[in-house]
């Protein structure tokens, strides 16, 4: 059964972590031998936070967020959320990945409502909040579509409000825009960002996009190369509901070179 932090909440300084990574690592063991994915990960999310993480391919950021989602089991190290240790799938989590992974045969207000379709009974608030999740992502008018009627944007919407139907602590992203073309991409991430200020939920977005990156997040974390651990944890400075003229700032340049520089370093260090 998928393990639920909501019904114990810890009191004090801990409860304001949601998440907390602790010496964790991962490594796989294939036919070949054993493939060591994450070296080191230590860090804390505080509730209500927007991180994104970002490094080179195959340093291990999916497998990192599958770590915390309770759908990969670390190989030593400790994660929590609210302070309660993960050791199965967490149903405080909602998750969008780069596939919106949607059912053809489903309407779009039957596809955000899968999630609790499949656990059973969709009562009257149940729906009500998919409603109004749809009218967020601005989808209303498309509720009785099929998928295949959407465009690409349109099925990552329908992806969010389903990844957020289950009204989750926390929100996990990977890579979710990286297939939309860099107009629908913009679009997206101006989206997302006017839903999170809304639902402020606990929030890490896997993306390999520096710029999208510090658009979107409170901070970003950089992981190095495979093995990896991480190798930056920096607080992105604009504030709050982010606005695209922020792309004009002349500290948005001097992060983006920092980040980027700081990606190219570890990609050309010698392991």
């Amino acid at each position: 059964m998928p393990q639920s932090s909501a019904d114990v909440m810890p009191i004090g300084v801990e409860s304001f972590k949601a998440i907390t990574a602790s010496h964790v690592r991962k490594i796989y063991e294939t036919p070949s031998g054993p493939v060591e994915a994450v070296a080191e990960a230590d860090f804390e999310i505080t509730r209500g936070d927007f991180v994104a993480i970002l490094g080179p391919s195959g340093c291990g950021k999916s497998t990192l967020m599958l770590m915390i989602a309770g759908l990969e089991a670390a190989t030593s190290g400790t994660i929590t959320l609210d302070g309660l240790p993960v050791s199965g799938p967490q149903i405080a989590a909602g998750m969008m990945f780069q596939d919106p992974t949607l059912l053809p045969w489903r309407s779009v207000l039957e596809n955000v409502l899968f999630p609790i379709d499949m656990r059973g009974a969709v009562s009257p608030e149940n729906r009500a909040r998919a409603e109004s999740l749809l009218r967020m992502v601005d989808l209303w008018a498309f509720r009785d579509k099929r998928p295949r009627e959407l465009s690409g944007g349109m099925r990552q919407r329908v992806a969010l409000a389903r990844a957020l139907v289950n009204d989750p602590r926390i929100l996990l992203m990977d890579e979710p825009f990286s297939a939309l073309d860099a107009i629908t991409r913009d679009e997206m991430g101006y989206a997302l960002a006017r839903i999170w200020d809304t639902t402020r939920k606990t929030a890490i977005f896997i993306t390999h996009s520096i710029r999208e990156a510090i658009f979107l997040s409170d901070r970003v974390i950089v992981m190095g190369k495979r093995p990896s651990t991480i190798i930056e944890d920096v607080r992105i400075p604009f504030e709050r509901p982010r606005d695209p003229s922020i792309e004009a700032d002349p500290r948005f340049n001097e992060l983006y070179l920092h980040l980027k520089s700081s990606i190219l370093r570890s990609t050309s260090s010698v392991q």
